[in-house]
């Protein structure tokens, strides 16, 4: 979610992603579906990430934030303030970009972009590309007449109108059901897939009707390309993300919600029918995550400060087979405000306040064990009726998760041909038996991962 202050202003929306107009699937094109948000990360940086760290582990995509000439600050939230869409924003220029989308294909990953496309800026000024602006006014784009007639703040998310034609945060909220306005916005994305763009996290999806969105994607020129929408769930609200599904993937925030609640102060034994089973939408449709660049800022989500618990939950959301997941990969921060170090460039990870999440040899090794066992259905669950849960992903992989206080000794039911296998969470040998057991020791707060063609380590 968006910073909502008037002074800031951060996008508001995550969306998800579509492969065709009218069928919405959660994961990318392909059968790699763990996407690395490196948020604020500049081009150069991820170009390289892609090829030293994303392609080898088996991420299929990388997300990078919003391209677009915005306002001038060091915020975070000034890349959610565009006022052109000439690529030329803080995280480098028109070259910069082509030249990482060109690297992370050649590494195997492909290129999702946050696209802002509910509003422009507020205030007055000089962009990051040199562009003069005002609030209503983008010279050469927009003008007052492209904008919605509510001037004033959203205030009431149980009424629809007042969320989708008043301003978020007092930024200048565009009148998506206006043709020159689609028409602007797709040329914009139109760009980015001239460079050679795979799919579109929407901002602020739930703020734009579900059918000027499904307009402006008809106009590409590739409409079924990938598409993820942030559309936030509430309770009772006006608008629903289940409204995104015709165009798109659509994110689902409850999911974020309730893995913070159960790894904080429940119990794991809970998650056995994590996904549609607590009612959440369609594993298909559906973009998840266990946090992001909002939700880790304003608490409603586990995020690195939460160490262990956060670490597992990654672990957790890799192994099971709902949704298409989003490792959030940022930096450290104690000002909510705080734009990236080195305006963006990473020199190393973990080095300047870059927490690489993505990198974390615990998170890291579960990407190829989920690319392992995508489409085998979940086998041999056990749990302790407390903080200790194990399960089989068909006859190719198992996990076993302890988040109880003390060490936990017992031999686990798999499914698993006999053999030596590599337990990928601390790289020892781990053996199953002809019955397809396996007995290990787990350390409080460890996880256990193996699966088929990692014997060694």
């Amino acid at each position: 979610m968006a910073r909502r202050t008037l002074a800031g202003v951060a996008a508001l929306a995550v969306a998800s992603v579509v492969m065709t107009p009218t069928v919405a699937q959660a994961a990318p094109p392909g059968n790699k579906d763990v996407t690395a948000v490196l948020f604020e990360w500049n081009f150069n940086s991820v170009a390289r990430e892609c090829t030293t760290t994303l392609g080898p582990a088996g991420y299929g995509s990388v997300q990078v934030s919003p391209p677009a000439e915005h306002i001038q600050g060091s915020q975070w939230w000034t890349s959610y303030q565009p006022v052109s869409y000439k690529i030329a924003g803080r995280l480098g220029d028109r070259t910069a970009f082509r030249n990482m989308v060109n690297t992370c294909h050649s590494a195997g990953v492909k290129v999702v972009v946050d696209a802002v496309i509910n509003h422009m800026a507020a205030g007055n000024g000089t962009g990051t590309g040199g562009s003069a602006y005002t609030k209503y006014n983008y010279p050469g784009l927009y003008s007052s007449p492209d904008f919605d007639n509510c001037t004033s703040q959203i205030t009431n998310y149980q009424d629809r109108w007042n969320v989708q034609n008043c301003e978020l945060v007092g930024l200048a909220d565009l009148d998506t059901g206006e043709d020159y306005v689609r028409g602007a916005i797709a040329g914009y994305l139109n760009d980015l897939l001239s460079l050679g763009v795979d799919g579109f996290r929407v901002d602020a999806a739930k703020h734009m009707p579900a059918a000027d969105l499904a307009n402006i994607k008809s106009r590409l020129s590739n409409p079924g390309v990938y598409w993820k929408q942030e559309a936030i769930y509430g309770a009772g609200e006006a608008v629903q993300p289940s409204e995104y599904t015709g165009t798109g993937d659509v994110q689902e925030f409850r999911y974020a919600y309730d893995l913070k609640r159960v790894f904080n102060n429940e119990n794991l034994a809970y998650l056995k029918n994590y996904g549609e089973g607590w009612g959440y939408m369609n594993s298909g449709v559906s973009g998840v995550f266990v946090d992001n660049h909002d939700t880790e800022r304003n608490g409603s989500t586990l995020s690195y400060k939460d160490n262990a618990n956060y670490t597992l939950a990654n672990v957790f959301m890799l192994a099971w087979p709902y949704g298409s997941p989003d490792i959030n990969s940022g930096y450290e921060f104690s000002d909510h405000d705080a734009g990236p170090p080195n305006g963006g460039q990473v020199n190393a990870c973990w080095q300047n306040g870059w927490k690489c999440q993505h990198a974390w040899p615990e998170i890291k090794s579960m990407v190829a064990f989920r690319n392992t066992t995508r489409g085998q259905a979940v086998t041999n669950w056990w749990d302790n009726g407390n903080d200790a849960i194990a399960f089989g992903r068909g006859n190719k992989g198992f996990v076993a998760i302890n988040h109880e206080s003390g060490s936990l000794t017992r031999t686990y039911q798999t499914s698993l041909p006999a053999g030596t296998y590599c337990n990928i969470q601390n790289n020892t040998p781990v053996t199953v038996n002809g019955s397809g057991q396996l007995t290990a020791t787990l350390g409080s707060n460890t996880a256990l991962a193996v699966y088929a063609g990692k014997s060694s380590c």
